[in-house]
């Protein structure tokens, strides 16, 4: 073979090298974010709820206009997307965070992202 041939050669290996790293930090890109998007999901879920708990009566197995006593149904504490768990509450606003299975942002720790549920809102923040 000629010089120009092996050049060739070479250059044809070396792009598909580039390639094949592309196309996979691209796949781990978009298992983090898929992953991120079904965490939210999940912690709307459980928002909704915590808030159909804050309006039921007492009386009634609710929590008569308050999020105390509250518990995340057992079917969704650990689901295919992550874990949940209550950080803090209070008689109005009650704090979920949700721990997924895919690396984050930092590429050490879990994707992380915290509900806060008010009796009206539900504002969930992305921490990694």
């Amino acid at each position: 073979m000629g010089q120009q041939q092996l050049l060739l050669i070479v250059i044809g290996v070396i792009i598909v090298g580039i390639a094949i790293v592309v196309g996979i930090n691209l796949a781990a890109t978009s298992a983090q974010s898929a992953n991120r998007d079904a965490v939210i999901a999940d912690l709307n879920n459980i928002g909704a709820f915590a808030q159909q708990y804050y309006r039921k009566p007492t009386a009634l197995g609710g929590g008569g206009n308050s999020f105390t006593g509250f518990t995340i149904p057992p079917s969704l504490v650990t689901t295919g997307n992550g874990s949940y768990s209550i950080s803090s509450t209070s008689a109005t606003v009650i704090t979920i965070v949700g721990t997924g299975n895919e690396t984050g942002n930092d590429k050490t720790n879990k994707v992380k992202c915290t509900a806060v549920i008010t009796p009206d809102n539900i504002t969930v923040s992305i921490n990694n």
